[in-house]
């Protein structure tokens, strides 16, 4: 039984996070930065989190001890390989000159496992949920895609009827379909496909990968996709789409979701376009919130009115009852606030007290990575020791991929309810009609789903609140 002070405790809140502000005033300044308000916390954890941040020294010891007494967790394993690094792409994709490296990257990711299995004794430890993202993973040889699969099993025990899920691109799924056999033979039960858009003329302005293919080669090469993915015997499928792209209009986002409606996946994701980080942020300014909320309107009635389920700001529609339509490990991260281990390059982790990123995060390189696995060390960049509202600003963040908090899930994992935490901000929303009680649920509203960001903001902790109110 370990004491008290063996276990990794809240940090001490910052003077930054101890600041307040009145509901009006953050809900305001949440809607007018409403490309940088969202579910993506913390924000400019550079400076608004830079008190919690831990020595280098420290940070593999403090890693230990945070993730000692945890037994349950997700697994994130991260592939930085694509075709092409598309123009919207925020994500940790290495450089297409770095593709010919990729044996050797999942020569370190097999390091890296072995690492935490000595370090945190994971054998003992029960996976709940695990997806393989990206980048692509199905761009990579299966042959390493299996070799994480068996390391995963061969380090943590599966929680039963656990999915792993993994992503591909359509051109992929229709082109090289014995990937996708492959990925179901090993032992892989959803797979999601980037689709983002059908719309030609916007997709290669994107720089996605359809050169050479007409508006009516890209609606067959969907059809064969799915087509393959169907055969290979996945009954979990789900397709993303991208809306608040500058030049996307009302008409040819209709068309794209009725498309995608007619390609009769389980699930259909709808993700907004972030622009920080990306090739195409200067364009931020063209896109407006009320554009933004149309879009969001169009594709939400066609889903609805087409059998899909989805609550008010939940980016997810499922039309198989009783399935939420995410993966089991974004599932139990959104819902309860589920411990995650991130590996590879880039990648997040997040345990009870603290956040991580990994090498690579920042310069999307692979050396930095390679050379920490090479010298025997954990391969992180930056970790946080978390006060208790940050700690909470995350989790309640990530909830509003859902568009609700749970709250008897909030109180078990904090201590306090969720009322006595945020009185204030509660009272707002109840008040101003923009969230509504659901069972367990404190849930989004169809008007607070259009205020999503101001709401958002409501709950994130001090320093980014006063970031957010003070940023022009």
């Amino acid at each position: 039984m370990k004491t008290q002070t063996e276990r990794l405790q809240w940090n001490t809140s910052t003077v930054a996070d101890q600041r307040t502000f009145p509901p009006e005033l953050v809900f305001e300044a949440g809607l007018r930065h409403h490309h940088i308000a969202n579910t993506a916390y913390p924000i400019h954890h550079q400076t608004t989190m830079r008190a919690c941040r831990v020595p280098r020294d420290k940070i593999e010891p403090t890693t230990v001890t945070a993730w000692r007494d945890i037994d349950t967790l997700g697994l994130y394993v991260h592939v930085p390989f694509c075709q092409a690094r598309c123009r919207y792409c925020e994500y940790t994709v290495v450089d297409r000159t770095e593709n010919e490296a990729e044996d050797a990257y999942f020569d370190a990711l097999l390091c890296e496992f072995e690492r935490y299995r000595h370090r945190l004794d994971t054998p003992n430890k029960t996976l709940i949920g695990f997806d393989i993202g990206g980048g692509t993973p199905a761009f990579v040889k299966p042959a390493n895609v299996r070799r994480v699969v068996d390391a995963a099993r061969s380090s943590f025990r599966f929680q039963p009827g656990m999915a792993i899920s993994i992503e591909t691109t359509p051109i992929i799924a229709d082109r090289e379909p014995d990937k996708i056999h492959a990925f179901k033979e090993m032992g892989i039960d959803r797979i999601s496909m980037g689709v983002q858009t059908t719309h030609f003329k916007l997709a290669r302005s994107l720089g996605r990968e359809y050169e050479g293919l007409t508006r009516i080669g890209i609606r067959r090469m969907l059809e064969s996709a799915v087509r393959h993915i169907r055969e290979a015997g996945f009954q979990r499928f789900n397709i993303d789409l991208m809306y608040g792209f500058a030049d996307q209009v009302p008409e040819t986002w209709r068309t794209t979701v009725e498309q995608t409606i007619g390609l009769g996946p389980e699930y259909i994701t709808l993700y907004r376009m972030r622009y920080k980080g990306t090739r195409i942020q200067d364009q931020a300014a063209r896109v407006t919130r009320e554009a933004i909320n149309e879009l969001e309107a169009i594709a939400r009635d066609l889903l609805l009115t087409a059998g899909y389920t989805g609550t008010p700001g939940k980016n997810t529609y499922s039309k198989v009852p009783g399935d939420v339509g995410t993966s089991d490990y974004l599932t139990e991260r959104v819902v309860k606030g589920t411990p995650y281990l991130g590996l590879g390059l880039g990648a997040q982790s997040l345990s009870h007290h603290t956040l991580s990123y990994n090498l690579g995060a920042a310069t999307k390189t692979l050396e930095p990575y390679l050379r920490a696995i090479d010298a025997g060390r954990l391969p992180i960049q930056d970790l946080y020791h978390l006060p208790l509202d940050a700690a909470m600003a995350k989790m309640i963040a990530v909830s509003f991929y859902f568009g609700e908090i749970h709250r008897e899930h909030f109180e078990s994992k904090f201590g306090v309810r969720l009322e006595d935490h945020f009185p204030r901000e509660v009272d707002f929303v109840l008040r101003r009609g923009l969230m509504a009680y659901a069972g367990p649920y404190l849930r989004l509203t169809p008007d607070g789903a259009r205020h999503f960001t101001g709401v958002v903001a409501l709950f994130y902790a001090g320093a980014v609140k006063e970031y957010l109110i003070h940023l022009r």
